[in-house]
């Protein structure tokens, strides 16, 4: 059972490419964090960029801090807490030609709450220029399958974090028009990890020993399963890092001393993860039962997309606001995910240059839109409360993955402020919960073709990959935030 394993050495590196490019769709970031601040998440960030409550507008439109007056600061966190969790789930094993089934379980609760602080600050220079900064988590994921899960071969550890730090300026001409400009500076780094499945070189194998040995078939058959079953999967994780630039500009127009209008527009960028691949348990050839860990250096693209959002607030009564707003964002930018190698004749790949593109997924995503309406009722001159919804489209269309079990979804919030008018201290809290509009059920497979509807190949080869992961999932989620505010 071991005269092959030089070419199951060989085998081990080609399924590390799969195992680099499987979570395409974590890296895209189609998981936009909304939780940045606990003044607008009370109403689902409706009209976020035509209502300048406090500093927090340095986020949500630059041309805001043209209202505020003097020093703004306000700071807070939230936390979030996604539920997500196969109800039914059953993958099929690399091996071309025979029905081999991983073994495993659900993989439990995927989801860890995730704690999101936030930090922002506005100063009144002049008459007409007002400066701010701001520190935030625009996208973010966190996800954890337990060791037996099922689908371990297509996903395991997924982590994504990116902090943005936002210096801003705005301008405004004294007769109710504001301009605000400002960048996003954003670091981001990830991890990605899961099982390498070798079944289709190790049964074989163990197919060809039984029968030598005089087995018939289907003794065979069974022992080969056997094998298969009780090997030890080689391990793949990747992590990478990278800064990029967004640039933002806003516009803040009062049509009257009850109505603006607002609109803020960011610019894509794409981010280069650069790491390494570093696949462990790999067995050493001529040597049984020792294994090596090969590591090789890569670069992921991570497309961050642009996107343009419109706002608006009417003061229906002295006590009574109203607000709406739209978002869109350029999703179809991420079309697929190349890995790419930055050496040559690396100990993973044997990529024959370095910029070659060691693997390619089809992602397909698309462009979204996000509604909000809300309304803020000033019940005392102290308090306020708060009523937001949002619908949310998600990105991920025809091609879900176990990383991303994504659908619509329904955001429904509620919030309430207290402020103390003489100091200028304000406190905001909220909570909101998601409502998902389907329980996504798909099947993913390891694509390797530029074009998805070509039989998937395993990697640098003709032969047939039959593996997949097929579920159903259920999700829901709950947030909570705080915000402590100031002005002086």
């Amino acid at each position: 059972m071991h005269k092959n394993t030089n070419a199951l050495v060989k085998a081990i590196r080609l399924a590390t490419l799969a195992a680099v490019a499987a979570p395409a769709s974590v890296l895209a970031g189609g998981f936009s964090l909304n939780e940045q601040s606990a003044s607008q998440m009370g109403v689902a960030n409706a009209g976020a960029a035509a209502n300048p409550e406090n500093a927090t507008t340095v986020l949500f439109n630059p041309a805001g801090m043209s209202q505020l007056s003097g020093t703004n600061i306000s700071f807070g966190a939230a936390v979030l807490d996604i539920d997500a969790e196969a109800k039914r789930a059953e993958a099929r094993r690399n091996v071309p030609g025979v029905e081999v089934m991983a073994d495993g379980e659900l993989g439990g609760d995927i989801a860890d709450p995730a704690v999101l602080p936030n930090f922002y600050m506005t100063h009144e220079v002049n008459d007409s220029i007002d400066v701010g900064f701001g520190i935030h988590a625009p996208y973010g994921l966190a996800a954890d399958y337990e060791d037996d899960f099922v689908g371990r071969f297509f996903a395991d550890k997924t982590e994504l974090t990116a902090i943005a730090f936002t210096p801003s300026l705005s301008v405004n001409n004294g007769k109710g028009l504001s301009m605000g400009v400002g960048l996003n500076v954003i670091y981001a780094e990830g991890r990605l990890t899961r099982s390498q499945d070798l079944a289709g070189q190790v049964y074989p194998q163990a197919l060809q020993a039984a029968l030598g040995q005089g087995l018939p078939m289907a003794q065979a058959d069974q022992f080969a399963r056997q094998t298969v079953a009780g090997m030890d999967d080689p391990y793949a994780d990747i992590e990478g890092d990278d800064i990029g630039v967004t640039f933002r500009v806003g516009f803040l127009y009062e049509l009257d001393d009850r109505t603006q209008f607002g609109l803020s527009a960011q610019t894509g960028t794409e981010l280069e993860l650069k790491g390494d691949a570093e696949i462990s348990g790999v067995p050493v050839p001529g040597q049984p039962g020792v294994t090596t860990t090969l590591s090789e250096k890569v670069e992921v693209p991570l497309a961050i997309p642009e996107a343009i959002t419109v706002g608006a607030r009417h003061r229906l009564t002295d006590d009574i606001t109203l607000l709406a707003g739209a978002t869109y964002a350029r999703w179809s930018r991420f079309e697929e995910l190349d890995i790419v190698s930055r050496e040559s004749g690396g100990a993973v790949t044997n990529a024959p240059q370095e910029g070659a593109i060691l693997s390619h997924i089809t992602e397909e995503w698309k462009n979204t839109w996000q509604f909000n309406v809300g309304g803020i009722w000033q019940a005392t001159p102290e308090w306020a409360l708060k009523a937001g919804y949002a619908w949310d489209e998600s990105p991920v269309d025809d091609y879900l993955t176990a990383r991303i079990p994504s659908s619509d979804r329904h955001w429904l919030t509620l919030g309430a402020q207290w402020k103390d008018v003489q100091s200028g201290w304000t406190v905001d809290v909220a909570v909101g919960t998601l409502l998902f509009t389907d329980d996504p059920s798909f099947t993913e497979r390891n694509y390797q073709h530029a074009n998805p509807d070509q039989v998937a190949n395993l990697p640098g080869t003709n032969i047939e990959d039959p593996s997949y992961y097929k579920a159903k999932y259920e999700l829901s989620a709950w947030s909570a935030a705080f915000e402590v505010s100031k002005a002086f």
